[in-house]
């Protein structure tokens, strides 16, 4: 049986839902259909994971009423977790979707962590990682931690051979390339590459040329970049790869980054090849896309829409 893979999302939240007709700004509004889910980024990889039928714990740090809901909601569909408590809420983040599909956002920053909460994660974490097969971590870090973190957990997995998935972007992602334990693979869009590198990127040449030669990207044996409708660049090692998808009928867009992750970590997980992994990512992520809800895959489609995918060596 495949070891599980450790989801670690540092700053989950209850994603609620609001759906209105009309907002009325200034005013009462009422709401009858409320949706509120266990919410991040590194927790739309795990549903998707054990939608996959992958093994995988979900793991971070979690606090008060909120922290209490997310777990409930993660044990009502059967995925197991080992967050750190800590003694501050977590968050909520709320959605308002109205006036013929615009959405309006709030967005609590969530719990203010210190250097022991930090110290005492990584302990968490590195006691976490026996018997797991692959580490992913997603998303933003709660404030009070450092940009250092994921870099110090990247090189906590690597002394015990487990190869670590890394979607960030900012500081925490710089931070973790310029060390000399890298991440395993990193899904960085163009616009956040070029962010990293201060300059402008303006074609997929250009692309290429700045993921063979800066020093950032050597010694990371997959990056994959997102092209949304276009596909995917991927590069593996030396080797560069372009992958085109089927035209789909898109329901929900957010969360496919997230389930591209889920898709690469599984296939990762079993050992698979270059080709299934590559391939299982963009069909997990594809699949996303075709669900209403946020990091959730039809199982059922996944042979038919894998099939559909091309993939063509650029070098």
């Amino acid at each position: 049986m495949t070891k599980p893979i450790l989801a670690v999302t540092m700053n989950p939240s209850v994603d609620i839902s609001y759906p209105l007709e009309k907002l009325q700004l200034n005013s009462v509004n009422r709401v009858t259909d409320v949706t509120k889910t266990a919410g991040g980024k590194g927790l739309n990889v795990a549903r998707v994971l054990h939608q996959l039928n992958s093994p995988v714990v979900a793991s971070g740090v979690l606090g008060g009423t909120i922290g209490q809901f997310i777990e409930k909601k993660l044990d009502e569909t059967n995925i197991k977790h080992n967050f750190m408590p800590i003694n501050q809420e977590s968050r909520n983040c709320i959605a308002i979707l109205h006036d013929d599909m615009q959405q309006t956002e709030i967005l609590e920053t969530g719990p203010l962590l210190t250097e022991k909460d930090e110290a005492n994660y990584l302990n968490h974490f590195e006691n976490s990682l026996n018997g797991i097969s692959v580490v992913t971590i997603s998303g933003s870090l709660p404030k009070g931690l450092s940009t250092e973190l994921y870099a110090k957990m990247i090189e906590i997995a690597a002394k015990k051979e487990i190869p670590v998935l890394l979607d960030s972007s900012g500081d925490p992602l710089k931070v973790s390339l310029s060390r000399k334990h890298k991440p395993f693979l990193i899904k960085p869009n163009q616009e956040e590459i070029a962010q990293l590198i201060a300059k402008p990127i303006h074609d997929l040449v250009e692309l290429q040329e700045v993921l063979a030669t800066n020093p950032l990207f050597q010694g990371v044996e997959w990056v994959v970049i997102s092209l949304g409708a276009d596909g995917a660049l991927v590069k593996h090692n030396q080797e560069f790869f372009r992958l085109t998808i089927p035209k789909i009928s898109v329901v929900n867009p957010v969360g496919s980054g997230d389930s591209t992750v889920a898709g690469l970590a599984s296939a990762i997980a079993t050992g698979a090849d270059d080709v299934e992994i590559m391939k299982t990512g963009m069909t997990t992520g594809m699949l996303n896309t075709m669900e209403k809800q946020t990091g959730f895959i039809n199982n059922d489609l996944f042979n038919e829409y894998y099939k559909k995918i091309t993939l063509k060596k650029l070098n």
